[in-house]
């Protein structure tokens, strides 16, 4: 593996686990920073099929969107569609005639690199009004050696110890598949990506089952079996799902990586491919499986 892959990996995930302790708006604003990058790149490859989506417009309502999910999650879901109502609104008053084509590349930009990103700052969120204690709704802990602690740790914000849970089964997923592999793979998986094996996705799956089953018993989730296995299957599922998805875009837009952003990964979206699909699972498992879980 190359320095330059390994030093933007190291630096990306302290990043990453940075944003994630402080959550709120400091988390907000990475995200907004990923999701401004990520929809410029896939902008871009959305232009190179000839398509004229509505990219400034776009780009504009999944920042507010984001910001919204912020202040009040309850209200995302409502913002989705009248995001999308402006977004067409503005390209029927267009010079040229919009097409088909720049309408629905327009509105999965929304959705892909907008509306399914905010689900990360929504279950970041969860729990976190009680223990913040920095400006703009930010958490820092005040002694190290108190977050340490098993006692302590289990009772941080759901929120906080959901997020921090997930990237690690991604991390895990990503590094597992990529390292069998390199190495070990044999069997093509798709043809959308020759480089993916089965032998790979297999070993990134069981990686992130592995990594999430610990943490459910470590955080104490209810049925920690059950939990650590469901979540794990289905971070680890998500990962490959987001990440043939960008390939698939990058097939089509004939082209190797996204973007030449990050040393050794490519662009934006061929490093956060893995997260896009994952957010949204996890909330809703957090919100909607979790308390029946707990009543079992």
């Amino acid at each position: 593996m190359p320095w330059s892959r390994i030093i933007s990996g190291i630096v990306a995930i302290a990043l990453a686990l940075v944003a994630v302790l402080l959550g709120g708006w400091y988390f907000t604003i990475l995200l907004a920073v990923v999701v401004f990058l990520g929809q410029q790149e896939y902008f871009n490859l959305v232009r190179t099929r000839g398509i004229l989506p509505a990219a400034k417009t776009t780009i504009f309502l999944s920042l507010v969107l984001l910001a919204i999910c912020t202040l009040d999650g309850n209200l995302a879901d409502a913002v989705m569609p009248i995001a999308g109502t402006i977004i067409c609104f503005y390209l029927l008053f267009q010079p040229k005639m919009a097409t088909i084509a720049d309408v629905s590349a327009s509105i999965m930009g929304l959705f892909y690199v907008g509306y399914l990103p905010s689900f990360w700052v929504r279950l970041r969120a969860i729990g976190t009004t009680a223990v913040s204690n920095l400006p703009l709704g930010g958490y820092w802990p005040t002694a190290w050696k108190d977050i340490l602690e098993e006692q302590n740790f289990v009772s941080l914000p759901l929120g906080l110890k959901m997020t921090a849970l997930t990237f690690f089964c991604i991390w895990a997923a990503d590094i597992g598949a990529y390292t069998i592999g390199k190495f070990f793979g044999k069997t093509r998986l798709s043809d959308i990506s020759p480089k993916k094996t089965v032998e790979g996705a297999v070993f990134g799956i069981s990686a992130s089952l592995v990594v999430a089953l610990v943490g459910a018993y470590y955080l104490e989730l209810p049925k920690f079996f059950f939990t650590g296995m469901t979540l794990g299957l289905l971070i680890g599922l998500a990962s490959l799902l987001g990440d043939l998805t960008e390939s698939m875009l990058k097939r089509d837009a004939g082209v190797k990586d996204s973007g030449q952003l990050i040393p050794g990964h490519g662009g934006i979206l061929d490093r956060t491919d893995s997260y896009i699909f994952t957010a949204p699972l996890v909330f809703y498992f957090v919100t909607l499986i979790l308390p029946l879980l707990s009543k079992l």
